[in-house]
């Protein structure tokens, strides 16, 4: 089964590599780097339909001056620039604690607490797939709730969450050989993290 779990991401690679070819170009790339007004059109009229598009039209135009106007910098200049400090700083402490907030920990580890609860070897691959599913359900479930609650919210309410999470795991695998029922927790515990880093960070 694995080998064809492996081989079914080929396939949307696959459906890409066949329809994208038949989709229209973004209209704001053929409008700011083409120049193509009247493709720019064509374009919206077949995403939005017959109509008067005239204020999208003119939306692209102004990002277009905006982007005209703006200085692309280097690297060591972003680095340099002092109006980007605090941008700079948020952006490095989100990707580090992304790194560092034990995701792959938890993957990595996942197989011995399955084996340590007593799962049957066969249904381990299965559970560890479910893990991956968990993720994939809560990613989708984020980007419904990040309109509604914002990027803050969701980054502080991920962590703590997860912070929790990770000191229960911590206390239960501590304790899984006194206590028959804290191997399930584990696992629940597993989960529920998994969730919350998806909803999250």
């Amino acid at each position: 089964l694995w080998p064809w779990l492996l081989a079914s991401s080929g396939l949307s690679a696959l459906i890409q590599l066949v329809t994208l070819p038949f989709f229209p170009d973004s209209p704001s790339y053929l409008l700011i780097q083409k120049g193509n007004e009247e493709a720019c059109r064509k374009a919206i009229r077949k995403l939005w339909g017959e109509g008067d598009h005239q204020a999208e039209v003119d939306d692209i135009m102004k990002e277009k001056g905006a982007m005209a106007s703006t200085k692309t910098l280097r690297v060591l200049e972003v680095i340099k620039e002092r109006s980007l400090r605090w941008q700079l700083y948020i952006m490095m402490t989100v990707i580090t604690t992304l790194q560092l907030c034990g995701i792959n920990a938890i993957y990595f580890y996942s197989f011995e607490v399955f084996h340590t609860a007593k799962f049957e070897e066969y249904l381990i691959p299965y559970v560890s797939l479910g893990i991956g599913l968990c993720e994939c359900l809560s990613s989708m479930l984020c980007s419904t709730l990040i309109d509604r609650f914002g990027r803050k919210v969701l980054l502080w309410g991920g962590y703590t969450l997860m912070g929790s999470v990770l000191a229960l795991l911590t206390m239960t695998l501590s304790l899984q050989h006194r206590f028959f029922w804290m191997h399930y927790f584990s696992v629940i515990l597993i989960f529920l993290f998994v969730f919350f880093y998806g909803t999250g960070p």
